[in-house]
């Protein structure tokens, strides 16, 4: 299956909710690629990049975040692949 690379926002409640935190262990249960990163205005910058199947699936539960959190929107762009190995709370 072929690799891809997203990147992107999630806007919310979803900084101080352990967002970042279960973002990675769900991205490298899933063996992905990437960063995960706090921004000033309170949204989270994601870049996820591995196989397209599993790259879907942690989009698509970024959408609804842990327990704690309230996401609002998720925006998400392919990119060309980074060539990042592991995944980081940033």
């Amino acid at each position: 299956m072929a690799r891809i690379c997203l990147h992107g926002y999630v806007s919310g409640l979803v900084q101080g909710v352990g967002y970042r935190q279960h973002t990675e262990q769900r991205a490298e249960h899933l063996a992905l690629d990437g960063w995960v990163y706090n921004l000033a205005d309170g949204r989270v910058e994601v870049l996820l990049e591995g196989e397209e199947a599993a790259v879907q699936e942690l989009a698509a539960w970024l959408k609804k975040g842990p327990k704690q959190a309230m996401v609002d929107a998720v925006e998400l762009h392919e990119q060309p692949l980074q060539g990042i190995a592991g995944f980081i709370v940033r």
